[in-house]
């Protein structure tokens, strides 16, 4: 599998996940432009990888435009591949569903599910001008079992899931896949906030058994990029160790 030559966008790639399928994109021979509100890390993570950095808030639609309009200058116009990868993870979970902040529910929501949306149809003109586009989403499989205490993030990341199934079907006619990848509970530091109760429940209750790291994502994604995935569309994959079966 080989991805040379292809120009693919990743977002929330200065660390964690995100900075992992980048290295992976990179390895295949993708022309990466990483974006990151995180900007130093951003760079440095794309001057490791020879790839391009372009800074995103994905809470501010004007972000948003910007990062399409330089991955627009940059890619001369066509792109191969989007990772909807950014969202925030951070801080937001062991809480009860009636003691979540309105305001962090709206941040929320505004990042993983806004976000997504606002990024994908800003750079769905790039895609559609290549003549054969992908578009991973970056989901949870939190939104498949409904994990206690985390319903921000949980709901928006079903979100992320039904608009994955929705624009499969609007940017099908135009040869663009969309589907999302569902992991379980990472080695990150984004999941630092998960007790560790939490954690030995998933990895005893794995199909195959133990923690999952990053790099157990990352092939899937570059797979779901590739011409070799080019009539699997619509679809969430649980990439999880065999925790929950879809």
């Amino acid at each position: 599998m080989t991805l040379d030559g292809r120009h693919i966008v990743v977002t929330g790639a200065a660390r964690g996940l995100g900075e992992r399928i980048a290295a992976r994109l990179a390895d295949a021979g993708a022309r990466l432009i990483l974006a990151d509100v995180l900007a130093e890390e951003g760079r440095a993570v794309a001057e490791r990888l020879g790839a391009s950095f372009v800074p995103l808030d994905l809470g501010e639609p004007e972000s948003i435009e910007a990062m399409a309009a330089e991955v627009g200058r940059q890619t001369g116009g066509l792109l191969h591949g989007l990772v909807n990868n950014g969202a925030i993870a951070t801080g937001i979970g062991g809480i009860p569903h009636d003691q979540i902040d309105i305001d962090v529910w709206d941040r929320v929501m505004r990042v993983n599910v806004r976000g997504t949306w606002l990024a994908t149809r800003a750079l769905v003109p790039l895609l559609r001008a290549s003549g054969s586009g992908r578009v991973v989403n970056l989901a949870s499989d939190t939104a498949l079992w409904g994990a206690p205490r985390l319903m921000a993030y949980t709901a928006s990341k079903g979100a992320v899931m039904a608009m994955t199934r929705s624009y499969a079907r609007e940017l099908g006619p135009d040869r663009i896949g969309v589907t999302a990848v569902a992991p379980g509970i990472l080695t990150t530091e984004s999941t630092g906030y998960v007790p560790e109760a939490r954690h030995r429940l998933y990895e005893e209750g794995r199909a195959v058994p133990g923690p999952q790291s990053p790099d157990d994502i990352t092939g899937t994604v570059a797979f779901l990029l590739s011409e070799d995935a080019l009539t699997l569309t619509g679809q969430t994959l649980p990439v999880n160790n065999g925790f929950w079966f879809n």
